[in-house]
């Protein structure tokens, strides 16, 4: 049986990617600092799919926490799912600069060090995978959050190359906006975003599955993403700039 790692496991796309691995018969390691509710998660994914799913509560902003979650996949992970992440609601001169460094860890540190913990038991085997969840987001040049998730999609492109001949897959998933909790959690408004923006999460995660298998170094969903990333790709720093600012994600 296959063993998958999903950070940030209990809501949103990281549950999504739990529902799907535990129907393809995958045992899972969940992570969230949630701990009551991880392992309320965990519980309900056995029992509902057969599976095994075991909780492993951590802050992978605190040094002692991540390290214990890169030590789990050391021991030999065949998918590992970078999710977890946040948003901080205000541009980066009205956040705290410790606030700001909080996410800097969780999004690039802890993505870097997971990846970094998983491959070489992948790359002893010839084959394994790691998604490490960006967002289209990283495509416009729109504060602290999009600069993290450049990063991300950068990174795992570099190391999906890097490691295109080893049998094991990395690759960045760049989503738009999805229906999960993301948004309410930090506070923001999200009523003048249209509806034909919102994507499902169950429908993403299943998308990077399937982008995974094909090789892909970058899984954008839907054909409307794609072309708005295409676009941020082409039209001036400045004016990508302004376009984000309109619809903050």
């Amino acid at each position: 049986m296959p063993t998958a790692l999903i950070t940030g496991a209990t809501a949103g796309i990281g549950a999504a990617f739990a529902r799907r691995l535990a129907a393809d018969g995958f045992s899972l390691v969940l992570v969230s600092r949630d701990a009551a509710r991880l392992e309320e998660t965990a519980a309900g994914l056995a029992l509902r799919y057969g599976v095994p799913a075991r909780a492993l509560p951590a802050d992978l902003a605190r040094e002692q926490d991540l390290a214990r979650v890169a030590d789990r996949l050391r021991e030999g992970i065949d998918l590992l799912v970078n999710n977890a992440g946040f948003a901080l609601n205000g541009s980066f001169t009205e956040v705290s600069a410790d606030e700001e460094a909080r996410m800097l860890r969780v999004h690039c540190e802890a993505v870097l060090r997971l990846t970094l913990a998983a491959v070489p038991w992948m790359r002893s085997r010839g084959r394994g995978g790691v998604i490490n969840v960006g967002s289209v987001a990283g495509f416009f040049p729109n504060g602290t959050y999009s600069a993290t998730k450049a990063w991300v999609a950068t990174f795992s492109a570099s190391a999906g190359a890097e490691l295109a001949d080893s049998g094991v897959r990395v690759m960045a998933l760049c989503p738009g906006f999805v229906r999960t909790e993301f948004h309410q959690r930090v506070g923001m408004d999200t009523s003048g975003i249209p509806g034909h923006l919102w994507l499902d999460a169950d429908r993403v995660a299943r998308t990077a599955m399937r982008d995974l298998a094909l090789g892909k170094l970058i899984s954008i969903p839907t054909l409307r993403y794609k072309a708005i990333a295409a676009c941020a790709r082409l039209v001036p720093p400045a004016l990508a700039a302004r376009l984000a600012a309109r619809v903050d994600h």
